[in-house]
């Protein structure tokens, strides 16, 4: 049966709910999960959805934020493809928050201009959702989807706030960050903080991000799109696969801010959590061509999980970027989990 024939029945109160604010939590200072604290924090967050029906927060990579879908014009959201009225994850049967993590280039607290900001944990992104389910009377969500670092973050609210959280969807995150893919990380950020160094932090964020793309994908998706030969570009050769690379770094540096992204670069290899330890049920989603987060991993969470839990895997040309794209994969997995 398809999944999607079997939603339209459902007809839920009419009307959509949106509300958009910015929570101090009453915690000043803030703690933070490797020592230290932040004298005081704010969380922005957006909820969105279907008027009475089940909230499901969704957490993206690091670039992500609170706009998880188009609510209104000139507001885009960074998972339109897959999140809104219709789509993978129905708008208009589930009520969606998104938050933009502490640590981040957003209306969350973060770094400011050269700054270099405290070491931030997953675990401290799953205390700022708390506080926001606090402030908006939100005792347990129905379901909590993160991708990449957002992924990180679900499973740390399966461990530490079990209570709070029915069940989880993990699409590209493991219990540990593989040693290659921090080896790849700590090159770009190490770009970045000599850029800073020497104020020239978004050309090293450009640099940074373009070596990036190389992981995001997959090597069968650079085959097929950048067959072609080199052409000569003010006197000197230049790749297509070059020129796609490096403008999206150009394209990434214009909307976010360096020091950031060391931040939450870092954030990232330096998760860990004991996969006995997560006490919701989740369903996860490994990609087959991921060069971030292998299978393996996943199966080894799978395996030393410590509650019910579901892997599936799946094979996708878009790499670890799977989760932006694979909206037919998604759906039936939001079906089957959420529904």
């Amino acid at each position: 049966m398809d999944p999607a024939a079997a939603l339209r029945p459902v007809v839920l109160p009419a009307g959509y709910v949106f509300d958009e604010d910015i929570l101090v939590p009453d915690r000043e200072p803030f703690p933070l999960h490797f020592g230290g604290e932040l004298p005081r924090v704010e969380i922005a967050y957006r909820i969105a959805g279907a008027d009475g029906a089940p909230v499901v927060a969704v957490l993206g990579g690091i670039s992500a934020g609170r706009n998880v879908f188009k609510v209104r014009e000139g507001v885009a959201g960074w998972w339109d493809e897959i999140a809104g009225p219709g789509k993978a994850l129905d708008t208009d049967r589930f009520r969606v928050l998104g938050i933009d993590f502490l640590g981040g280039s957003h209306r969350t607290t973060g770094p400011g201009h050269g700054e270099v900001f405290q070491s931030v944990s997953a675990h401290d992104q799953a205390t700022c959702l708390t506080a926001v389910m606090d402030h908006l009377g939100i005792a347990s969500l129905h379901g909590c989807i993160g991708a990449s670092y957002g992924g990180m973050v679900t499973l740390v609210m399966g461990a530490k706030h079990p209570t709070r959280l029915r069940h989880g969807i993990v699409v590209s995150a493991a219990h540990r960050t593989h040693p290659m893919s921090t080896a790849w990380r700590s090159v770009q950020r190490n770009f970045v903080r000599y850029a800073i160094e020497h104020g020239e932090g978004e050309r090293g964020l450009a640099l940074a991000r373009a070596l990036a793309m190389t992981t995001y994908r997959s090597v069968r998706e650079f085959e097929d799109r950048f067959p072609g030969e080199a052409t000569r570009h003010d006197g000197r050769f230049v790749f297509p696969v070059e020129a796609y690379i490096v403008s999206r770094g150009e394209a990434y540096s214009r909307t976010y801010r360096p020091e950031a992204f060391v931040c939450l670069s870092e954030s990232i290899d330096l998760h860990r959590i004991e996969p006995e330890t997560i006490a919701v049920p989740m369903t996860m989603v490994a990609v087959l061509e991921d060069q971030l987060v292998p299978p393996a991993d996943m199966r080894t969470l799978r395996d030393r999980f410590g509650s019910a839990c579901q892997l599936i895997e799946i094979s996708s040309m878009y790499g670890h970027d799977a989760f932006f794209k694979e909206s037919e994969v998604l759906r039936d997995v939001f079906y089957r989990t959420l529904e």
